[in-house]
């Protein structure tokens, strides 16, 4: 359960990492198990913004060779080929550690890139994106590429409902990876940086960030109690709050220059017939920009958008204009489909934290660290642009970072990448009637043991309810009342709690048949 803020009331820590996305929570564990002493908060819960709201790819990295237009452009702009060429072994050495090291959070895919005679890419300039791929990291985890042709896609599922099959050259087909659930693996990660020793606090926002001779003083707020209030220091700070560091940044000077930039990615979710399963697409879409048809929990979504995002910030869902936009795609590339606006089961959008670049009006894709002394930010460190499948890596290099201005003053540990698995408790009942694996004592258990604050907290960030195809409407009850002791919840708390995570479904994901 989540300790009171004055526990940590003067306290005085190595490092302390603002946002715990999962680029945040990677950060804190890492350095934790490099000897430091961390504090990691987020004002709200753990990975509760972007980094639950991604395409949910441990892609290979095809996206960074084939990112839309011709691949002539890498030869008018090599230093383009580089970053791309960079960006891609270190997506391929991220996808090969992570199945290796934690399969259970994994689950395979067959993609498919179609290549028409008139399209984007030609099939002899997609197998060498591929193979230039399988050159960039060991074997262990292949591509297992391989070529269908057009009388072979009309027999593939899925494939087989693309438009202009007659027009097909040929589809490209690899092996892709896909993490099922984005939130748990960065709760695993928060709930190891918190067995190695660093304090983790939720809804808990900086307020106030000033320079001192020693380092930075933060205040800190508790976003359920307006009367709770905390003082501390921190030697270095990192500012891993994704697309707010900009906010955070201005919190402690005036001077701090722009570092973000947000693109909006939108995604549709819909049924398909069962056996599509296995089978997703990658393609361009009409904008020249990567479009997606994954399988996922039993459904499809199609996605994302890409759009400069100005909003804000805590308020980010799929519009109308954005769903029945995707629909128009869907329906472009498949039209034997037929998808109408009722056939979308579930919604979800989030912001990219790109990297400022006025160059690029959409921002820079690749990850940067930035060292914000010049913006009058001395031993404070931002990332930008750090997507998901590189979260690991990402932590290592702050570690890194940190070590060039603070050597560790603790003793080094293990890093552990396992998947935090409930207790067995074959006589608790399932928490969904359709779905035995999930059971009651499962979110009885997160709520005493991983600092969840209410049932939004608990479906999507702990036992994974909320990406159900009802997204856990029928078990909300339940899961409150089984929850109500342990979190010191009333009758009309339970009843509150309830309605605020129907309200959520209907805003922030247009859950089917809750619009209204």
């Amino acid at each position: 359960m989540r300790p009171a803020l004055r526990v940590i009331d003067g306290c005085r820590f190595d490092v302390a990492v603002i946002g715990a996305g999962v680029n945040g929570a990677s950060a804190a564990q890492h350095l934790a198990a490099a000897g430091y002493s961390v504090l990691l908060v987020d004002k709200g819960d753990f990975c509760s913004g972007s980094s639950s709201r991604s395409s949910r790819l441990l892609h290979c990295g095809l996206r960074y060779l084939a990112p839309g237009g011709s691949m002539w452009n890498f030869v008018m702009h090599p230093s383009r080929l580089k970053v791309a060429l960079g960006m891609a072994r270190q997506a391929m050495l991220s996808r090969r550690q992570f199945v290796q090291t934690t399969p259970e959070r994994t689950r395979a895919l067959n993609f498919h890139f179609p290549l028409w005679r008139d399209g984007e890419y030609k099939p002899w300039q997609i197998d060498l994106a591929l193979r230039i791929l399988a050159s960039l990291a060991p074997g262990d985890v292949p591509l297992e590429r391989r070529h269908l042709s057009p009388e072979q896609a009309r027999r593939t599922p899925l494939v087989n409902w693309l438009r202009d099959l007659d027009r097909l050259a040929g589809v490209a087909v690899f092996r892709e990876y896909q993490f099922d659930w984005p939130e748990r693996i960065c709760m695993d990660s928060v709930l190891d940086a918190e067995r190695l020793g660093a304090i983790v606090k939720n809804y808990t926002p900086v307020t106030q960030l000033v320079r001192q001779e020693n380092g930075w003083r933060i205040t800190l707020g508790d976003a359920s109690d307006d009367s709770a209030a905390a003082e501390v220091t921190a030697s270095v700070v990192l500012n891993m709050a994704g697309i707010w560091i900009d906010r955070v940044n201005s919190m402690a000077s005036s001077s701090a220059k722009l570092k973000i930039t947000g693109t909006k990615g939108a995604h549709i979710v819909v049924q398909l017939p069962p056996e599509c399963a296995d089978n997703g697409i990658a393609t361009i879409n009409r904008l020249h920009e990567p479009f997606y048809c994954v399988p996922w929990r039993g459904m499809h979504y199609f996605g994302p958008t890409e759009t400069v995002y100005e909003g804000d910030p805590d308020d980010i869902y799929a519009t109308e204009e954005e769903i029945l936009g995707l629909l128009d795609e869907a329906n472009y590339l498949m039209p034997a489909l037929h998808l109408e606006r009722s056939d979308v089961i579930f919604t979800w959008a989030g912001v990219r934290p790109l990297t400022y670049d006025p160059a690029l009006p959409k921002g820079a894709r690749s990850r940067e660290i930035h060292d914000l002394t010049p913006d009058g930010l001395p031993n404070v460190f931002a990332m930008t642009a750090g997507p998901i499948m590189t979260h690991r890596s990402a932590g290592t290099a702050m570690v890194e970072a940190v070590r060039t201005k603070l050597q560790p003053s603790g003793p080094k540990q293990r890093v552990s990448y396992s998947a935090r698995v409930f207790p067995e408790n074959q006589n608790s009942p399932p928490l969904l009637e359709d779905d035995t694996a999930m059971k009651v004592a499962d979110v009885r258990h997160a709520a005493e043991h991983e600092h969840a604050l209410n049932l939004v907290d608990l479906f999507f960030r702990r036992v994974g309810v909320g990406w159900s195809k009802n997204m856990g409407v029928e078990a909300a009850h339940r899961a409150a009342e089984a929850v109500a002791e342990a979190l010191g919840w009333d009758h009309r708390r339970v009843e509150a709690e309830v309605m605020a995570y129907r309200q959520h479904l209907a805003r922030q994901h247009t859950l089917r048949g809750l619009q209204a």
